[in-house]
């Protein structure tokens, strides 16, 4: 009976290991939850983060911290301060934030959105440092001023993000879209594998955060925004000329109905995407962003969502007086 026992543990002992190697890297998984093959090997030859990535990695934080605030605050009536305060790093409240009277739906994707702009500041500032939050202006005053600059005149009576869920969508078209582009111009200055790893990660979370925007927009775009006589569609034109206006680098950014000519290889008018003639995504310089967030065409004047400047190194050596 031994005998016969030794002989059937070696023959299964044989078979596990020269028979059936899939058999094999099963239990080995299974003994060993942590399979070290899931680990991507680093480049042969990189530096995990370079002193140029540092700089532009940060820049990201004014937008990542706009976006945090005005997306906890709508679906929740609260901030980073109530949420991570340790992130915001002492920094001053946003101005005129405030809780929006949204549908449960886009309520919650809100609140996602929220908590993933709270996870964007964390892995920024845990891997390349970062400075305090700076100061934002979130109000339905500057709102309202952004919407007038689009149209040309004032909207009687001034639009109100947080008024209902249509407004505060289109007042959304108009924020996580510059961090979309901002990434993609930063991709080709990024050099260390690290911050690579980190600038995909959060392309690709601000990418469907304004791909969600969009289509929710994109399905009520011939709706009129009341009380205006004005669709949804020409609300994002207008927003999108306006950054295109004040960027001042020809069109990076479109609405969701355009010419032809500008459509997906020139032969649809619908846009649910905003991309160039190749339908990759737009890119944008750090000044190109600032002029839009700050809403004066100019990386030296602050105002806008950021009525004090943006922080961090890129963004104080463009202002006038630093």
């Amino acid at each position: 009976m031994a005998h016969a026992a030794v002989q059937y543990f070696l023959s299964l002992f044989f078979f596990l290991f020269f028979l059936s190697p899939n058999v094999v890297s099963s239990i080995g998984v299974m003994l060993n939850p942590y399979n070290p093959s899931c680990a991507s090997k680093p480049p042969a030859s990189a530096t995990p983060i370079s002193s140029s990535d540092v700089d532009l990695l940060q820049f990201a934080l004014n937008l990542e911290h706009t976006e945090c605030d005005f997306f906890l605050y709508g679906a929740l009536g609260c901030g980073l301060d109530a949420i991570a305060p340790e992130l915001a790093m002492g920094g001053p409240p946003p101005i005129g934030a405030r809780k929006a009277n949204l549908d449960e739906t886009t309520r919650l994707i809100i609140e996602e959105f929220g908590y993933q702009e709270v996870g964007h500041l964390r892995a920024i500032k845990n891997t390349v440092g970062g400075f305090p939050r700076p100061q934002l202006d979130l109000s339905a005053e500057n709102f309202a001023k952004i919407m007038d600059d689009a149209f040309g005149y004032h909207l009687n009576p001034p639009f109100d993000p947080y008024n209902n869920t249509i407004n505060y969508l289109l007042a959304s078209y108009a924020i996580p879209y510059m961090g979309l582009v901002a990434y993609v111009g930063a991709n080709p200055n990024i050099n260390g594998f690290v911050s690579k790893r980190l600038l995909a990660g959060l392309l690709a979370v601000e990418a469907g955060q304004d791909a969600i925007i969009r289509a929710k927009l994109y399905e009520r775009m011939h709706e009129f925004v009341p009380p205006y006589q004005i669709t949804v569609a020409e609300f994002t034109n207008r927003i999108s000329s306006l950054r295109n206006r004040l960027a001042n680098c020809g069109i990076k950014d479109k609405g969701l109905l355009v010419p032809h000519e500008l459509g997906a290889e020139g032969r649809i008018s619908t846009n649910i995407l905003s991309a160039n003639r190749d339908s990759l995504g737009h890119r944008r310089t750090p000044a190109e962003v600032l002029r839009v967030v700050y809403g004066t065409g100019s990386e030296r004047q602050p105002g806008g969502f950021l009525p004090k400047g943006g922080n961090g190194k890129i963004a104080r050596e463009l202002l006038v007086d630093h």
